[in-house]
C-alpha cells in the first residue's frame, strides 16, 4: 500500500486520538468536580487556556495566508462558540442536574444520527440505497446508535468489583438512591429533557457549521482560536449570570491546575483543531460518528484511577458522562466499522467516477480537434477527423 493508501486512514487515526483525549479529559473532570470545582468555572478556564495556546500557534503557522477574515466568518465562529463550547456544555450539565447522567448519555449518543439527518437537507451528505456504500452508512449509523443505547440503558452483572466489602449492600443502596432521586427530580425532569434535546441539536449543528467554516476559512488554528475566545467570553458571562461567588474562581491544588491546562491545551486546543480538519476532509457525519468511543475509552481509565466497577452491561459515573459496556462497546465498534467502510466505498466510487469523466472529456476534445498524422515531407499532411 502506497502513501496515498495510508493517507485515507489519517482522519480515522486523528479522530480516535481525539476521542482518547476527550475521554481522559472527562475522567480528570470528574475527579476535580468531585472535589468541588464549579462546572462553568472549569469551562471558562479551559477555553481561556485554549485561546492563549492557539493564538501564537495560529500567528506562526498561518500569518502568511491570504485568506481574509470577513465579518460573516467572525459571526459563524461566534455561533460555533455557542454550539461547540459554552452553551452546549452548559445545557448538558443542566440536563444531568435535572434528570440523570444515564438519561443524558442517551441523548449524547444520538449525535451521529442527528448530524446525519441534519446533513441531508443541506446537501452535506447523500444516501443512495442502490449502492453498497449508501446502505452501509445507514446500517452503520443505526448499529452504532443501538450499541450506544445498550451502553446507556442496560446494566448487567459486574465483571470487576472495586468495592467487594460493599457488595452485600449495593442493591439496597442503589434502590434507596433511585427512590430519593425520583422524589426530588421528578418536577424538573421535563426541563432537563428539553435542555438535553437542545444541547444535542446544538452539538450536532456544530459539525454542520464547522463544515461551512472549513470551506470558507480553511485555517484550523486561527478559526479554533477565535472560536475558543468567543466561547470563553460566553461561558464567563453565563457563569456570572448564574453564580456570582468569586471564591469559586480560585483554583485549589495542583490537580485542578493540571486538569485545566490539559483540557485547554490538548482537549479544546489541539482536539478541536484536529476535529475541524477531519470535518473538512471527510464531512460532519464522519467526525460525529466517533462520539460514542469516548465512553469506551474512559472506562479503561475509570477502573484503575477512579475504582469504578465494570459491568457486563454498563456502569455509570455521575457528572462525567462515562458509561461502559462490553457488549455495547463491541456493537459500537462494529457500527463504526460499517459506517467507515460505507464512506470509503463512496469515496472510491466518486474517485473512479471523476477519473472516468476526465477520460471522457479528453476523448471529446480529441474528437472535436482533428489530429495531424505524420507523413513523408513530399506528401501533403493527412488529417484524421
Amino acid at each position: 500500500m502506497d502513501s496515498k493508501g495510508y493517507s485515507k486512514w489519517y482522519p480515522v487515526l486523528v479522530m480516535v486520538v481525539i476521542q482518547f483525549v476527550f475521554a481522559t479529559t472527562n475522567v480528570l473532570l470528574k475527579k476535580v468536580i468531585d472535589e468541588g470545582l464549579n462546572h462553568l468555572v472549569f469551562i471558562t478556564y479551559r477555553l481561556t487556556v485554549a485561546t492563549i495556546f492557539l493564538a501564537p500557534v495560529a500567528f506562526f503557522f498561518e500569518r502568511k495566508s491570504e485568506t481574509k477574515l470577513t465579518y460573516s466568518i467572525i459571526f459563524y465562529l461566534f455561533i460555533n462558540g455557542l454550539l461547540g463550547a459554552s452553551l452546549t456544555q452548559y445545557l448538558f450539565l443542566l440536563g444531568i442536574q435535572y434528570t440523570s447522567a444515564t438519561f443524558s448519555c442517551a441523548f449524547l449518543n444520538m449525535v451521529p444520527v442527528i448530524t446525519f439527518l441534519m446533513s441531508l437537507p443541506f446537501g452535506l451528505e447523500s444516501v443512495n440505497f442502490k449502492t453498497n456504500g449508501g446502505r452501509a452508512k445507514v446500517i452503520g449509523t443505526l448499529v452504532c446508535v443501538g450499541g450506544a443505547t445498550l451502553l446507556t440503558l442496560y446494566k448487567g452483572v459486574p465483571l470487576f468489583n472495586s468495592h467487594p466489602h460493599l457488595q452485600g449492600t449495593t442493591e439496597s443502596i442503589h434502590a434507596q438512591s433511585i427512590s430519593i432521586f425520583l422524589a426530588t427530580k421528578k418536577a424538573r425532569w421535563t426541563s432537563g429533557s428539553l435542555a438535553l434535546v437542545a444541547g444535542t441539536i446544538l452539538w450536532s449543528s456544530w459539525f454542520l457549521v464547522q463544515s461551512k467554516i472549513g470551506k470558507r476559512y480553511p485555517l484550523q488554528y486561527s478559526s479554533t482560536a477565535i472560536m475558543m475566545f468567543f466561547g470563553a467570553i460566553q461561558s464567563f458571562t453565563l457563569s456570572l449570570s448564574i453564580e456570582r461567588d468569586l471564591s469559586s474562581w480560585i483554583l485549589k491544588g495542583k490537580l485542578e491546575i493540571f486538569c485545566i491546562l490539559y483540557a485547554g491545551i490538548v482537549g479544546s486546543g489541539l482536539g478541536f483543531v484536529g476535529m475541524s480538519w477531519c470535518v473538512k476532509k471527510r464531512g460532519p457525519v464522519f467526525s460525529a460518528a466517533f462520539s460514542p468511543l469516548v465512553q469506551m475509552i474512559a472506562a479503561l481509565f475509570d477502573i484503575p484511577l477512579l475504582h469504578e466497577p465494570l459491568h457486563l452491561g454498563s456502569y455509570l459515573i455521575l457528572g462525567s458522562l462515562v458509561v461502559n459496556s462490553v457488549v455495547g462497546s463491541a456493537i459500537v465498534v462494529a457500527g463504526l466499522y460499517i459506517l467507515l467502510w460505507g464512506k470509503n466505498q463512496e469515496m472510491q466510487s466518486s474517485s473512479e467516477k471523476g477519473v472516468l469523466e476526465n477520460r471522457m472529456v479528453k476523448v471529446q476534445d480529441l474528437e472535436s480537434h482533428p489530429t495531424v498524422i505524420a507523413c513523408d515531407s513530399k506528401d501533403p499532411p493527412i488529417y484524421d477527423s
